[in-house]
């Protein structure tokens, strides 16, 4: 799963088990802001974040409610997971730990707490590789289709460059009607985009053959 999809605040809010408010609140606040934003954050498609904002989010949901770290230390978790989102560096190379309710930043060229600690202390490790495949996970489980998207188009301007798309996935409904016009039937199509049914396919086609008639 690549990691440029985009995810509404909604989305977020399922996948990280924060509320809308919490969400609204730190981003007014430039606590922890979404990658992608336009000058009307309360619409819909207002906020959008990237799958990297994700899992920064559900990382500070973790330290917030099974930790209770008070917010001084998430306001540094955020620019620290900020620091590290700017320069792409992997999951797999980062590391933070707890000591009591305070966060020690680990480094990943060494593997050692980059803060110094008391003697005998024992620093509790979170690596975000492990909350990463769980949002993985569960943003699969998410993508997966309700009754109501079947034979549905829909667009917005943060998905395929704001083309027409079947509901609840990313292909483009002129995708379809150019596999029907160069002679793909239905189910042809349906083997090259297994995740659409004959409704979608029906939808696309007639569409599309409105849209370019007008």
């Amino acid at each position: 799963m690549g990691e440029l999809l985009a995810f509404t605040a909604d989305h977020v809010r399922r996948l990280t088990g924060l509320s809308a408010r919490q969400l609204g609140y730190w981003d007014t606040t430039r606590f922890f802001s979404p990658t992608y934003v336009d000058g009307y954050r309360k619409r819909a498609f207002g906020r959008i974040y990237a799958f990297r904002d994700v899992v920064g989010l559900r990382t500070i949901a973790i330290l917030r409610k099974q930790h209770r770290v008070p917010l001084q230390e998430l306001r540094r978790v955020g620019e620290w997971l900020h620091q590290h989102q700017e320069t792409q560096t992997p999951w797999s190379s980062l590391t933070f730990g707890l000591l009591g309710r305070k966060v020690v930043f680990i480094d990943p060229r060494t593997g050692d707490a980059v803060e110094p600690r008391g003697k005998g202390q024992m620093v509790f490790r979170v690596a975000l590789e492990l909350i990463a495949n769980e949002m993985r996970q569960a943003a699969e489980r998410l993508r997966e289709r309700r009754s109501e998207q079947f034979g549905k188009i829909i667009r917005n301007r943060y998905v395929v460059q704001n083309a027409w798309v079947i509901s609840g996935t990313r292909i483009p409904a002129q995708a379809i009607w150019n596999f029907h016009k160069a002679g793909y039937n239905s189910m042809a199509i349906i083997r090259e985009y297994p995740r659409l049914t004959t409704e979608d396919v029906r939808a696309a086609i007639a569409f599309e053959n409105q849209r370019q008639a007008a």
